[in-house]
């Protein structure tokens, strides 16, 4: 039987008594000021509300791991207690950023602690845990197939004391809000270099630097995301100074492997706790509608769907956690087949936990009066995001095959 520590129990406590009082009261008043606001990509005032209150009361920067723990202002969390937090931050798909946890950051402030400069650090990675900035990684590309990650065509070529770049990236996330200051851009600095993996550098790219475009927002099954969004973007001859280079020309892959392995956990945290929500929501709305004169909750075939959500929930839980685990015992690169179980197993289950509670819901389930249609989205959008099921099927598949067979 699993255990979590004093402390993560305490911020669970502290968590949880937080998302009462502050955040599930605000759901409709945040929905209500996109929907009318004349700049959805704008810093939402009711946000930076809540972040006061979330900074002040300590419930701050919680994904940082003791490892990390030097650059924030407590000892940090393993994975296996930050699993609990995340998935209630999830809840709520947009409260993570409330207590600066919320992706592309979190990842990208981990970039910049195990791979920056002292002085990149003090510019972009100080701000960015004081919840000033936010960040993006720009990686996917439109015209190849960014599955596989060697295939990045950006161009990122030396020209005396300046890297120029060109090309084209999509899908970027965070890109359209106002506050994101820094884009980490990937891109191919070495195309005939004999190792693929040794082709990619990753370069800082500040918003605002002339040839940066913002094409267009994308959306996911319609939504857009904001404030936070996704985003096509042009590359037009963009030029930085060298010393913007992250880690070293040719160590981009190398950077991108680091950098996906935590972060693809903590989106199979935050779906559990939309999923569980969903559940919770199923399980009222059972008792409450009345069809051919019974309780949905009295017809079999609503309490069969009730019975796999929460047997697929406790799998995943379970499954996340013991990934998290084995990745605070060895770390993420020796975790990588638990790391990729959970990233091709969590996201459609959770998937199909939120749609058998949207059935539940009837038609209500599809609108915005309800977390799951929201949910919905963000489960199936996992499955493509930081890598899709195939790649990681693929990969795992030959870990296992070598383990057992020698092969």
């Amino acid at each position: 039987m699993y255990q979590f520590s004093d402390r993560s129990l305490e911020l669970q406590e502290q968590l949880q008594a937080f998302m009462e009082e502050n955040v599930y009261p605000n759901e409709k008043a945040y929905a209500d000021y996109l929907h009318h606001a004349d700049n959805r990509w704008a810093p939402i005032p009711l946000m930076d509300e809540l972040k006061d209150k979330a900074r002040s009361a300590g419930l701050w920067n919680l994904f940082v791991p003791p490892s990390l723990a030097q650059f924030v202002d407590h000892e940090g969390l393993s994975n296996f207690d930050y699993a609990p937090l995340a998935e209630i931050m999830g809840r709520v798909l947009w409260s993570p950023e409330i207590f600066n946890c919320n992706a592309p950051d979190t990842g990208n402030m981990e970039v910049f602690m195990k791979y920056a400069t002292p002085e990149q650090q003090a510019r972009w990675l100080t701000p960015l845990l004081n919840g000033e900035i936010r960040s993006s990684y720009a990686m996917t590309e439109p015209q190849v197939a960014s599955s596989d990650a060697t295939n990045v065509e950006l161009s990122i070529a030396q020209e005396g004391d300046e890297w120029v770049l060109n090309g084209r990236k999509w899908f970027i996330t965070g890109a359209m809000n106002e506050r994101t200051q820094i884009f980490i851009v990937m891109g191919k600095s070495d195309p005939d270099n004999a190792s693929r993996h040794l082709q990619q550098s990753q370069v800082l790219v500040p918003r605002g630097t002339p040839g940066l475009e913002i094409v267009r927002p994308l959306t996911t099954f319609g939504y857009d995301d904001a404030p936070i969004g996704h985003a096509e973007l042009r590359f037009d001859n963009v030029r930085v100074p060298l010393e913007n280079i992250l880690l070293g020309a040719g160590r981009g892959f190398e950077i991108a492997q680091g950098r996906l392995g935590p972060g693809r956990i903590h989106h199979c945290m935050r779906l559990i706790g939309i999923a569980q929500r969903s559940l919770e929501l199923a399980c009222a709305r059972s008792v409450s509608r009345t069809t051919f004169g019974r309780t949905l909750a009295q017809h079999q075939s609503v309490k069969e769907d009730i019975s796999r959500c929460y047997s697929e929930i406790e799998m995943a839980r379970l499954l996340v956690l013991k990934t998290c685990a084995r990745m605070d015992e060895v770390g993420a690169k020796a975790a990588m087949d638990l790391i990729a179980a959970s990233k091709t197993s969590v996201p459609l289950m959770m998937q199909q936990v939120i749609d058998r509670c949207m059935q539940i819901h009837g038609a209500g389930g599809f609108t915005e009066d309800y977390c799951m249609a929201e949910g919905f989205n963000y489960a199936r959008w996992c499955r493509q995001a930081d890598g899709p099921d195939q790649v990681h099927q693929m990969a795992l598949g030959k870990m296992i095959i070598q383990r057992y067979a020698g092969e």
